[in-house]
């Protein structure tokens, strides 16, 4: 992944101009001859408003944007979205290349409907091409970054809560060999992973601090390595076959980490010749899909880091990963704006391409029963394939913003996307349809 190591906290200017979003576009002085003119009240305009399912059936802006008082319409402000977002490439027109090679999956899938959008959530990003910031343990619990805090949100009390201030000083009470018992202070976090109510958060220096959602206080904090360009790409928790939980580090010293979480010591250590953005754990937790700074992927036997496999397709870096329940098949996401799927069984080829609209793809997810594909692009679009359809089909959600990560609950049911955006940052929820909706009351 890219690195400005002489930039402190300035990780955010390439990718679609990403200070110059929504508000900018619609809103900014500087902007007057290209971007759309409004009217002048613009406290009307930006004050906080939520949306619920019923307002957005009524024809209400899901995210609550006026377009009745701008002077454009939804329609042409879309098409000049398209048109103007400049997707972050490291390797030059990997993106054109593949808007060549291969056509959009047709839409047509209805399989999560709008819930409700929350303008109270804001998240935020911290880099650029770093996307893993939004997680659900529940269908109403959701935690995510805002600034340099770990919020906790509740979608059923619609009530927010700090679960870390990473601004301030952050100590382990629990003593385990290789923690720093001194801990950090204004630590930089890059990746977010939550699960089995473990919470890991990565820093830019290397940083992993642990905390157990049960417990008070953190559990671990450590330092990986003093390599100058140490940042933490991703965190991938996971349970071993026994039922012990873990959690995988990818890392830019081209590095993955495993830790158990007993004691929090380090079981592996394995090293690649590119930094590592991405890794996920296969479900028979044989394999480990690795991706980084190199168009080609790895997969690599979890007990000792040598390479079982190469697969290769991609034009650009790859930061995004993710199994099928199923342990045969896994799809990665590439800054060429596709994400490909794999077959473990012969990698010579991806089974499917999945275009993006206007970037890379950063994050993807699988439901749990997988029947769907999650695919987030770095802003505005979240594509939802059906497996069963062998990914033919898919439903498009399409809104304005930057996307901080997606999140699917471990019972599938809910949908969140976190939005950053410097007037309507939000938290957005979807619910899965089911043919009888009604029962969804008692549920």
């Amino acid at each position: 992944m890219s690195f400005n190591g002489d930039e402190d906290f300035d990780y955010l200017a390439d990718e679609g101009d990403m200070a110059n979003v929504m508000d900018d576009e619609m809103f900014g002085d500087s902007f007057e001859k290209d971007r759309v003119k409004v009217d002048d009240d613009y406290e009307l305009l930006t004050r906080v408003t939520d949306t619920s399912s019923a307002q957005a059936r009524r024809g209400k802006d899901i995210q609550g944007i006026p377009w009745d008082k701008l002077h454009i319409t939804r329609q042409n402000y879309r098409k000049t979205r398209i048109d103007q977002y400049k997707n972050y490439e490291n390797v030059p027109s990997s993106g054109e290349e593949m808007n060549k090679k291969c056509k959009q999956m047709e839409m047509g899938g209805n399989y999560y409907e709008f819930q409700y959008n929350t303008r109270l959530v804001k998240p935020t990003i911290l880099h650029f091409q770093l996307r893993n910031l939004v997680w659900a343990t529940s269908k109403h619990d959701v935690y995510f970054m805002s600034n340099s805090s770990v919020i906790h949100w509740s979608a059923t009390s619609c009530n927010l809560s700090e679960v870390l201030n990473f601004s301030e000083h952050v100590a382990p009470k629990e003593r385990h060999s290789g923690s720093l018992m001194a801990g950090f202070s204004r630590t930089q976090i890059s990746t977010l992973a939550v699960k089995d109510n473990l919470l890991v958060a990565g820093g830019f220096q290397g940083e992993l601090t642990c905390k157990f959602l049960n417990r008070p206080g953190i559990s671990f904090c450590t330092r990986t390595t003093l390599d100058d360009n140490a940042i933490t790409n991703a965190i991938d928790i996971f349970k071993d076959l026994s039922g012990n939980l873990r959690f995988m580090a990818s890392n830019n010293d081209s590095s993955v980490r495993e830790y158990e979480t007993e004691r929090f010591q380090l079981l592996n250590h394995f090293r690649f010749p590119w930094p590592v953005n991405h890794t996920s754990i296969s479900p028979d937790r044989k394999l480990v899909a690795v991706v980084g700074d190199c168009c080609d992927g790895l997969l690599v036997n979890s007990q000792n880091g040598k390479t079982v496999a190469t697969f290769a397709g991609h034009l650009d870096f790859s930061f995004a990963s993710a199994w099928h329940p199923n342990g045969l098949t896994f799809a990665t996401g590439n800054q060429d704006r596709t994400a490909r799927v794999w077959d473990v069984r012969n990698l010579s080829s991806s089974l499917a391409i999945l275009k993006g609209n206007l970037g890379a793809v950063r994050s993807i997810r699988y439901s749990s029963d997988g029947q769907f594909m999650i695919m987030a692009e770095p802003a505005d679009f979240v594509h939802i394939f059906s497996t069963k359809a062998d990914y033919k089909k898919r439903q498009e959600l399409d809104f304005f913003g930057e996307i901080s990560g997606v999140a699917l609950s471990p019972d599938d049911e809910s949908l969140f996307i976190g939005v950053w955006d410097r007037v309507y940052a939000s938290l957005l929820q979807y619910s899965m349809r089911h043919k009888f909706g009604y029962l969804n009351a008692f549920m």
